[in-house]
């Protein structure tokens, strides 16, 4: 599961606004201000937090999991999004 954290931190690798992710996304823009608003898990309807990610990946986002150091973003080497 991601991390509202995650999504601002991979809206800010895309340099999307908010409004863009949420037009990408197929969701509100309120949505996705309610998910980053939140540190940890957001509270929010799971399939909407579904769209959010794969329009992130869709850009070239990884989502790095909590690993004892801390859960994060990079972006997809572009090779791999070739």
């Amino acid at each position: 599961m991601i991390t509202g954290a995650q999504v601002r931190m991979a809206r800010g690798h895309t340099k999307w606004s908010a409004k863009a992710l949420a037009e990408a996304a197929g969701v509100a823009e309120s949505t996705i201000k309610r998910i980053e608003g939140v540190d940890g898990v957001p509270s929010t309807n799971a399939a909407n937090l579904e769209k959010v990610r794969m329009a992130l990946e869709r850009a070239g986002v990884q989502f790095i999991p909590e690993t004892g150091g801390g859960a994060g973003v990079r972006l997809r080497d572009k090779r791999e999004q070739a």
